[in-house]
């Protein structure tokens, strides 16, 4: 596996992954690959240790985590979540989140409108 994330430039994910449409992300140091539906969107996020994602709310979210650490509050609860642990934020609730490590997640999200295509 690690050979593998080696040729796909670092991440977990194969072209027929990184070959999706690529969502418009506002947080340095991620990035996401987009499967839309018309009641939901699933993002395949690569996302760098350095990166930091702010306390924000919106439509129900429900992750998780392929490879890597993190550290996700969500309601002002914090938990450490690593590879095959799952989440779900309901809508309207708090989160954010700390990556203690290079993170592929996941997530599905309630709304077809979440991100839009870079």
């Amino acid at each position: 596996m690690n050979e593998l994330m080696k040729q796909w430039d670092g991440t977990a994910y194969p072209m027929m992954i990184r070959g999706l449409p690529e969502v418009d992300v506002p947080v340095e140091g991620i990035r996401g690959w987009l499967i839309n539906s018309a009641t939901t969107q699933a993002v395949f996020f690569d996302i760098l240790a350095s990166a930091k994602v702010p306390p924000h709310a919106h439509c129900a979210q429900w992750g998780v985590v392929i490879e890597g650490e993190m550290k996700l509050t969500i309601g002002g609860k914090e938990n450490l979540y690593r590879k095959g642990d799952w989440y779900y934020i309901p809508k309207d609730v708090v989160h954010s989140a700390v990556f203690l490590t290079r993170v592929e997640v996941l997530d599905v999200f309630d709304d077809p409108q979440r991100y839009r295509m870079k």
